[in-house]
């Protein structure tokens, strides 16, 4: 898929190609599907190798185990499905089969957040990476725009054990470009900056990133920092941005508690304490709706993070 910056792409169709090109690489990868290949786009990957493409079913449990089953063989199962049903009806098989045993199995948390077609709170999952990233042996990984999806993809399969990626069902923003490097555990400087810095992840990297960049017209300069990889989490980068802009704001499609404000709080809280403002859901469920009008309602939308950042400077 030719992406160039800017171009609007739906990171679960990146996923779907990354992982058709992961089979035509590695023999060993497979599939698992629980009745959702058309939506997290592994349906690429069913056509291109069907003798490796496993149908499931509506059993995201058994899906789970199966996968455990087969990476004990060699195999390199990727587990695809959508991250509320991962991170809730098949935790305990996650948690059991495959983090206890440190198995080499890769999990698509598919339609991560709030964009999940106006489903609605059933399938709005706003806990999964508080979920995943308190798992032992579990590396949690929030990719922010559909190029970075398949660096990341190969990066997780790549790796020694669990690994879990969140993808977005709708299409985001393209900020990345061929120079970009994804390495597990680190995080990325996209906009320099002194007043404050602003850590994104997920697909609010490319909120936060705008927002840095109309702050700069307006004299106010900042630091935005993608953080990617939520588990390890970049300690480094936090406890430098604490320390020389003295002020953090996170943004991120997720609830306030558990994700990547959690995450980050803890750093600070232990190494370097300075005042942070958390952006994300709060503590209720979603709605079915417009996307971005979500958005703007819990907060969390280009508008709002600029409205934080002044609201930092101004405290300062």
């Amino acid at each position: 898929m030719a992406m160039n910056v800017g171009d609007m792409v739906a990171p679960r169709a990146a996923f779907g190609e990354a992982m058709v090109e992961l089979g035509k690489q590695n023999a060993e990868v497979v599939v698992f599907d629980a009745d959702v290949c058309a939506s997290t786009q592994t349906v690429a990957f069913k056509k291109a190798y069907p003798g490796r493409f496993y149908q499931m079913g509506i059993a995201e449990q058994n899906m789970v185990s199966a996968a455990a089953g087969m990476s004990t063989l060699g195999f390199v199962p990727w587990v695809s499905t959508f991250a509320v049903f991962l991170a809730k009806r098949a935790v305990d098989q996650v948690r059991v089969s495959v983090a206890y045993p440190q198995l080499n199995v890769k999990l698509n948390g598919a339609y991560g957040g709030i964009p999940t077609g106006k489903a609605g709170a059933t399938h709005q999952s706003v806990e999964d990476i508080a979920v995943m990233r308190c798992m032992p042996n579990m590396t949690v990984i929030c990719p922010g725009d559909p190029y970075e999806t398949q660096l990341a993809v190969h990066a997780a399969t790549a790796f020694k054990g669990p690994v879990y990626v969140r993808t977005i069902r709708c299409p985001v923003p393209v900020i990345f470009d061929a120079a970009h490097r994804f390495e597990i555990g680190r995080s990325y400087r996209l906009h320099e900056g002194s007043r404050l810095t602003i850590i994104g992840t997920d697909m609010m990297t490319p909120k936060a990133l705008t927002a840095a960049r109309e702050l700069d017209k307006e004299g106010i300069a900042v630091r935005m920092i993608h953080m990617p990889t939520i588990k390890p989490i970049d300690e480094a980068a936090i406890v430098a941005a604490s320390r020389e802009t003295g002020r953090v704001i996170t943004v991120e499609n997720h609830s306030r508690l558990g994700g990547l404000g959690g995450a980050v709080a803890e750093v600070l809280t232990e190494y370097a304490p300075c005042r942070l403002t958390r952006l994300g859901f709060p503590d209720c469920f979603g709605e079915s709706g417009d996307n971005e009008a979500i958005f703007s309602k819990f907060g969390v939308n280009v508008e709002n993070i600029i409205a934080a950042a002044k609201q930092a400077v101004a405290d300062q």
